[in-house]
């Protein structure tokens, strides 16, 4: 597995999600999660993920001790991303408890391509969390843990334990961990270009001009 160094993961916070997905584009990656939504405004993610898959059936079908919410937030480490799995399943795999615990062991955020809930009390926490479903449907004995640090599919795109997870209010993206320092540096590039595009409409520069100029806005 390849460590990305907290030093790309740092530059990667002043990096919006789709200056991320234009490099994306470049390297002919895919890594774009589609209709995954935050539980609040101005949240925002960049971490390593830790990686879990769900299976989810009727009220009853698992035991209780299926569920294992509490070893995810085990397996993580501090600014570590929480990122599962569950085929977009309308039951909720979290909820206000476990983002306060994961709040207090400084794990950087939640992905689910299924259903969350306890709104107000992620928010109140201050937890990212990002979904496909906002529901109260409780995932006791209706969810079952397959794996957990194994590779995943969520929301189309595979996720392996270590790779780059950045999510903001326009969406949530992967980036594979041998690539996150060569994505990085072409997306400081494209961030650079449409500052210096701005800086030149200011002085009378048109859009249509900035467009051929600056191919990436």
């Amino acid at each position: 597995m390849v460590f990305v160094d907290d030093k790309i993961l740092e530059r990667l916070k002043k990096i919006a999600t789709p200056t991320l997905a234009n490099a994306l584009d470049d390297f002919g990656f895919k890594g774009v999660m589609n209709n995954l939504s935050p539980a609040g405004l101005g949240m925002t993610i960049v971490g390593r993920a830790i990686t879990v898959q769900e299976i989810t059936g009727p009220f009853g079908s698992f035991s209780t001790s299926d569920f294992k919410v509490g070893h995810m937030i085990d397996a993580a480490s501090p600014g570590d991303v929480i990122v599962v799995a569950n085929d977009g399943a309308q039951v909720s795999t979290w909820g206000g408890m476990a983002s306060y615990a994961a709040k207090l062991k400084g794990i950087g955020g939640l992905v689910v391509d299924g259903g969350i809930r306890d709104r107000e009390e992620i928010v109140e926490f201050s937890f990212p969390a990002f979904s496909k479903h906002m529901v109260p449907t409780p995932g006791k004995t209706r969810i079952k843990v397959l794996s957990i640090n194994e590779p995943i599919i969520c929301a189309g795109v595979r996720v392996r334990k270590g790779d780059v997870i950045v999510a903001d209010g326009t969406g949530v993206l992967c980036l594979p961990a041998e690539h996150a320092e060569e994505i990085t540096i072409a997306s400081e590039k494209f961030s650079a270009d449409d500052k210096q595009a701005m800086t030149e409409m200011d002085k009378g520069l048109t859009f249509t001009d900035a467009l051929k100029k600056f191919s990436k806005i």
